[in-house]
């Protein structure tokens, strides 16, 4: 089976997006790749293409649950033998797996980065035929990174343990030049393939508001948007079909108390919404995903605790309804947005109050046991230079494309045209520039 074939029988797909067919071929060669590839570039099919084109396992080093879970689900549809192993399975369920895995009844093993410190996983690993390991939010590796995992500092240590070294490739949709460095320093990559395809998304309009009553910006927002403003409804007929099932969105929000307010917002104007955060039951927020996922809500209000992984094209627009601690965690939740390259757009509601919601969060932050003291300041230090950089963009009257880019390492001529600065709406007028863009489309 050829890779066109594979990305075909597997994924529909005909054709590959950009750069991902130059690391499927890396891979596919021997030769160990790092992918930085903004939200929705298909990183998973840069390894799960060689996963089914090479002899034995695939190991998919995952750091969260909910998405392993989503991914085993997505490759059992597709017809490809996966399983996962985490925290969430039983004793007896693990062995089974572990048993089916050593008789090569699966092509794509998923797994948490602690599992590779245990003994029972090293002693299957080392028996294992375990061809390419892939590294998943390989900015987990990276002190310099949003979101440092110390178990992810484990990874090269595991790979050593193999009696024949597997193809190693990391996948990240953000990392600065300095977390890049690092990613291949401490996941050991040997003269990997570096690639990054830019972060810039074109069918995305970025705009940041000021109001002087937050909750009233956001209330015009959320009516337009999901199209209950008569002028909206309007706007909509013109547009060239789009219609209430093409009326998705996500807000976020920094509190668990702010989810739950404005959902229940949300929900009193008649409009469907689902809601996602840490403190709500596990059924709970399984539920909330597949409505949204499915459609039944229109609405999602949710914490960053939602979005990894997930996979839903139309996506109209993201709010952010208090400004995230630092411009990744910014640009992948934004990123949700357009992922059918449509155009879509992503507002950020910005106060002061949010500075300081931030640096409380990143104070009390609940840094790993492992830290030493050092290392704790470290982070807290870290974390507050990417809050600095963060508020800049809100408080920038350059364009904000341009800010963000540049944070990434890549160069911009300062006006995209496409941004709430460049094209100088007012409040709440980024949606006109989105429905005139559908309609010269």
């Amino acid at each position: 089976m050829t890779k066109i074939e594979a990305l075909r029988k597997y994924f529909g797909h005909t054709a590959f997006r950009p750069a991902q067919e130059t690391l499927i071929d890396a891979l596919i060669s021997g030769r160990d790749v790092l992918g930085v590839m903004p939200t929705g570039a298909g990183k998973s099919v840069c390894y799960q293409i060689p996963a089914m084109l090479l002899d034995g396992v695939t190991l998919v080093v995952s750091p969260l649950i909910a998405l392993m879970k989503d991914q085993v689900a997505q490759l059992k549809q597709a017809g490809i033998p996966g399983a996962y192993i985490n925290s969430s399975l039983t004793a007896a369920q693990y062995k089974e797996v572990l048993r089916r895995a050593s008789n090569e009844r699966y092509k794509i093993i998923y797994v948490a980065p602690e599992r590779l410190e245990t003994e029972e996983f090293i002693s299957f690993a080392i028996k294992a035929k375990i061809t390419l390991i892939a590294v998943d939010e390989a900015h987990c590796v990276s002190q310099w990174g949003q979101d440092f995992r110390p178990s992810y500092l484990k990874i090269a240590g595991f790979i050593d343990k193999m009696q024949n070294r597997p193809i190693v490739g990391a996948f990240t949709a953000t990392a600065t030049a300095e977390v890049k460095r690092d990613v291949e320093r401490l996941l050991g990559l040997c003269d990997p393939l570096s690639l990054t395809t830019g972060f810039d998304r074109p069918n995305l309009f970025f705009q940041v508001d000021r109001p002087k009553y937050k909750p009233a910006c956001f209330r015009e927002l959320i009516m337009r948007y999901s199209g209950f403003d008569g002028e909206r409804r309007g706007e909509l007929e013109c547009a060239g079909g789009q219609d209430e099932s093409d009326r998705h969105g996500i807000i976020y929000c920094a509190t668990r108390k702010t989810v739950d307010t404005l959902f229940a917002e949300i929900r009193q104007q008649g409009i469907a919404a689902a809601r996602y955060h840490a403190g709500l039951p596990d059924d709970v927020r399984r539920q909330s995903q597949d409505d949204f996922i499915r459609g039944n809500a229109a609405v999602m209000v949710a914490t960053n605790a939602f979005g990894m992984g997930i996979d839903k094209p139309n996506v109209r627009f993201v709010i952010h309804y208090n400004m995230p601690k630092n411009l990744e965690s910014y640009y992948q939740e934004a990123g949700r947005a357009g992922r059918d390259g449509k155009p879509a757009e992503c507002i950020l509601i910005f106060s002061d109050d949010d500075i300081k919601i931030s640096e409380f969060l990143i104070r009390n932050s609940d840094k790993n046991k492992e830290f030493t003291e050092r290392e704790r300041r470290l982070l807290y230090r870290n974390d507050v230079e990417r809050l600095d950089k963060m508020t800049g963009y809100c408080e920038t009257g350059g364009c904000l494309r341009a800010y963000m880019l540049r944070y990434f390492g890549e160069k911009h001529a300062g006006r995209c045209g496409n941004c709430g600065n460049c094209i100088k709406t007012g409040r709440a007028g980024g949606w006109r520039n989105l429905w005139g863009m559908f309609r010269s489309g």
